[in-house]
């Protein structure tokens, strides 16, 4: 019911999925209404501070980035963004020395693991909610987004692809802290290897790897030493993708995201829709008192300024 902050710092290293360069990021706890905040420092040693808020992306397809794409930036901040967000974590600065977050193993484990060594903390500062109010949605190129109202934050996700390794696979539940780190922080990013090999030659994707991706053949068939590490890993890691792109809310979404054949782009123009309706959405934030554990006191509005919750 309040806003929360990380115990302790957390450290990570690791390299840039898309860049191959190495990378070394700390998360450092916030003061309240801080909200996600990256700070970046360049070769000359000049600090750059980008919230991770939506009015700050540029939806693209291959990840999601924050900030100037041809000047102060950080990229691929999904799988960081969906563990924060999905362990409660309002206020927190992520200090890394590169344009983009180390991928780690192609998934959130590792930074669900490092949070929880911290620890999570509350604090004196009441949390804000967006609460969808009506339905919106967003189609693009035979794929479809929609939020609904739902009284709690939940995702269902589908995928369907022509291969023998996907297909058709759905993914629907309720986000908690303990079934995203259980059924979803361990899935992998994927890709087909006509399409590694293609942005190895346009000069990306040049840290990916078997050690930190989940690789398609010309045959269809996963090439992974290891296979999955659950039978439909395609639509978690779809869903955790798309945990990570809700987060840049600036609140938790008190909704239903509903997708079917979507990615990066399509989840941020899904939420820039929502949030650019203000008769779809309103700010709620938790009432002071103690919530009967039986009978759950409702969220209650509260008064939000036009441009709502980008300014949490």
């Amino acid at each position: 019911m309040f806003q929360q902050t990380i115990g302790s710092r957390v450290y990570f290293e690791g390299i840039g999925v898309h860049s191959g360069l190495p990378v070394q990021l700390t998360l450092l706890p916030a003061e309240v209404n801080t909200g996600i905040v990256f700070h970046l420092c360049d070769k000359q040693g000049y600090l750059h501070e980008i919230k991770a808020l939506t009015g700050n992306a540029a939806p693209m397809d291959l990840a999601t980035v924050v900030g100037d794409p041809r000047g102060a930036h950080v990229a691929t901040i999904e799988h960081l963004m969906a563990a924060l967000y999905a362990m409660g974590v309002d206020n927190v600065v992520v200090q890394l020395d590169a344009h983009e977050t180390p991928i780690m193993d192609g998934c959130a484990a590792a930074f669900i693991k490092g949070i929880r060594e911290a620890d999570v903390v509350g604090q004196s500062a009441r949390a804000r909610y967006v609460r969808v109010l009506k339905p919106v949605s967003v189609e693009m190129n035979g794929a479809r987004a929609e939020y609904l109202p739902h009284n709690g934050t939940r995702f269902e996700i589908e995928i369907d692809f022509a291969t023998p390794a996907i297909g058709r696979q759905v993914y629907k539940a309720d986000l908690t802290a303990e079934r995203f780190a259980r059924d979803l922080s361990r899935a992998r990013t994927f890709g087909f290897m006509k399409d590694v090999e293609r942005l190895w030659a346009a000069g990306s994707a040049l840290g990916s790897s078997l050690d930190n991706s989940v690789v398609i053949g010309d045959d269809g068939r996963v090439i992974n030493p290891d296979g999955l590490r659950y039978d439909d890993e395609f639509v978690r890691h779809k869903a955790l993708d798309a945990v990570g792109d809700q987060a840049l809310a600036g609140a938790r979404v008190l909704g239903c995201y509903r997708s079917y054949r979507g990615g990066h782009k399509l989840n941020g123009l899904a939420l820039q829709a929502l949030l650019a309706d203000r008769r779809a959405y309103e700010i709620v934030e938790a009432p002071s008192r103690r919530v009967d554990p039986v009978r759950h006191a409702p969220l209650v509005a509260v008064a939000a300024p036009a441009y709502g919750p980008q300014t949490l």
